[in-house]
């Protein structure tokens, strides 16, 4: 079988437990905004936990894909063997071809769904050819890894310009560490680009579970305080979509 992570030996498996851990971090967030939108009915909002959620599914298919390919035992060994001995497919290498690429496919319409939230409404014609580009570049990816993480970096920019123009207008922290989160997220996509020198492929591993972090604390701060009645910008809603009050100091 073909390599096809970058991941070297030494650190299979940890990889597993930060993807894990971002799997959660995300499903989190898209709790919240699922329970915020029950509250507040604040659609924009929900659609923000939708985006991550598409990148929570993303992690979810790299950790399943992941496991057949570190571990040959359990559920995994049975999923493996399923497969090899199928009629239809002759090599493993096509259900890990298939996982790499949903997770690459629902990142990419993950991070393009937060970045969209901002904007005005595009006619069904253009998201159906951004679509487009989203499912060939994760098609393409799997020649050429590069191409998916620069086009994830793309993104990112994009979020990152959307959500500085929001804090600009509403200067809430939360919309200042929602920026930091997507910041150190859009430097591990750099870094992933010489990731065929196997510590460059764990300094980005671990700039991605540094995000991920923030967004934990983003999190527990919006537990903490969301419940709170004056305007310190502590809800959900206050990460972004809302210039009508500053943060009091």
């Amino acid at each position: 079988m073909v390599k096809i992570v970058l991941t070297p030996e030494w650190f299979c498996g940890t990889d597993v437990f930060i993807e894990l851990f971002s799997f959660i971090v995300l499903f989190l967030f898209l709790f919240l905004a699922i329970k915020n939108y029950k509250l507040n009915k604040n659609k924009k909002l929900l659609y923000l936990g939708l985006g991550f959620g598409l990148i929570a599914l993303a992690q979810l298919a790299s950790i399943i894909t992941k496991l057949v390919l570190y571990y040959d035992i359990g559920p995994s060994q049975a999923i493996g063997q399923a497969i090899i001995t199928t009629q239809f497919l002759s090599s493993v290498d096509i259900f890990y071809y298939a996982g790499f690429f949903f997770y690459r496919f629902l990142t990419l319409a993950g991070f393009y769904a937060i970045y969209r939230l901002p904007q005005k409404r595009l006619l069904w014609g253009d998201y159906a050819l951004v679509g487009f580009f989203i499912l060939l570049s994760a098609l393409l990816s799997n020649e050429f890894f590069y191409l998916f993480h620069l086009t994830s970096f793309y993104l990112l920019l994009l979020i990152i310009s959307a959500y500085s123009n929001i804090y600009k207008k509403n200067k809430f922290l939360n919309t200042k560490i929602l920026i930091t989160a997507f910041g150190i997220l859009a430097l591990s996509q750099i870094i992933y680009l010489f990731s065929k020198i196997g510590i460059i492929y764990v300094v980005a591993n671990t700039l991605e579970l540094v995000s991920y972090l923030i967004l934990l604390f983003l999190i527990v701060r919006i537990f903490k305080h969301g419940k709170k009645k004056e305007p310190h910008g502590y809800n959900l809603k206050h990460a972004g979509y809302n210039p009508r009050k500053k943060e009091r100091h």
